[in-house]
């Protein structure tokens, strides 16, 4: 029988604990700061780098410890510039990441995945088709940032300007970690990153939302609506049964009161489904108890799918729609769909 200790992930423990391990081997506390710094400012993938550290410490570290960063595995570059990077994890899962640059605007955006797989079978999404396997480590949610912040300098010569955490899975079904990765993507000893730069998008767990407002979150936060009455949502978004419209927007309106963060819905069209002028209304009228930004979608196919992208003249109608009732309201182009990087797109293929 296999009697080797099992090593634990370093970047899992608390820096309390790090310093509780460098006492016992007579260590300056201080230590535990450089090996933290050589960790996230550095993105060290071995003990061997840490230069400052002795070689009796380092090969500690390696006797005791391992650390799992995410590992590029796959990269493709869309026509349109739009990156999508599958990153292979410690135990064999993958993940998909996006780099989305409109140098036009000056915005460098990564979406960032929270878990492998999904658990809320949306039916727009192929992601929604695969089971949902674990959660992100915050680490690992760290490296995609960390990564695709590499990646966007050395493609554009400019560094990530907005995180939006729009990738695979539910972030607010991987709340801790998330919450913890976003920790450490703003901290000083990590990426420096101004939490007002993120967005954090959700189907929609009203319960949640709450305690994102209760934990005085500093992010932006984005509800992927896809359609204003309950009756619709309910075919196309499972999740809507248990979190319906009335109670999703009550604690909208409690995040908003107790952050005055940046809200936004995300409201993708489906051709001859949630695109009628009545819809628009219906949309409009849940615009008004507190601010909020529409952003409207086009649909990108998946395979054996039964929906279709709505055209051209039928969306700038359901925009003007909106515009008349008063609602601030975004069309986004789709990016990166020629190599299934676009919203709703992403699943390992």
């Amino acid at each position: 029988m296999d009697s080797t200790p099992v090593k634990i992930d370093i970047r899992k423990i608390k820096e309390n604990e790090l310093a509780d391990f460098l006492e016992k081997l007579n260590e300056r506390s201080f230590r535990a700061k450089q090996i933290q710094h050589w960790l996230w400012a550095r993105g060290a993938t071995d003990f061997e780098v840490m230069s400052n550290l002795s070689q009796n410490l380092r090969s500690a570290l390696d006797e005791n410890f391992v650390i799992n960063p995410i590992i590029e595995d796959l990269v493709q570059k869309s026509s349109d510039g739009t990156i999508k990077s599958r990153f292979a994890l410690h135990d064999g899962h993958k993940i998909e990441s996006v780099l989305i640059p409109v140098p036009e605007d000056n915005r460098y955006t990564v979406c960032v995945s929270s878990q492998v797989g999904c658990s809320l079978t949306c039916k727009f999404c192929a992601t929604g088709r695969m089971k949902r396997i674990r959660n992100l480590d915050p680490g690992e949610i760290y490296d995609q940032v960390r990564l695709v912040n590499e990646q966007s300098l050395s493609n554009y010569g400019h560094r990530l300007s907005n995180i939006v955490f729009m990738g695979m899975g539910e972030p607010l079904l991987a709340y801790k970690n998330v919450m913890d990765g976003i920790k450490l993507i703003c901290s000083e000893e990590g990426l420096g990153f101004s939490p007002k730069r993120i967005t954090v998008s959700t189907a929609g767990i009203a319960k949640m939302i709450e305690k994102l407002a209760d934990d005085q979150v500093k992010f932006n936060l984005a509800l992927s609506l896809h359609a204003a009455d309950d009756h619709k949502r309910n075919q196309i978004m499972p999740i809507n049964e248990q979190n319906n419209l009335a109670k999703l927007m009550k604690s909208l309106e409690y995040f908003y009161q107790k952050t005055k963060n940046r809200i936004s819905y995300e409201y993708i069209l489906l051709n001859d489904f949630n695109d009628s002028e009545e819809d628009a209304i219906n949309l409009s009228k849940l615009c008004k108890a507190f601010p909020v930004r529409v952003n409207i979608i086009n649909y990108n196919p998946i395979d054996e799918d039964s929906y279709s992208r709505t055209g051209l003249s039928k969306t700038d109608a359901f925009a003007r729609v909106l515009l008349n009732h008063g609602v601030r309201v975004t069309v986004r182009k789709s990016r990166g769909e020629d190599i299934d990087a676009a919203c709703g797109q992403l699943a390992n293929k």
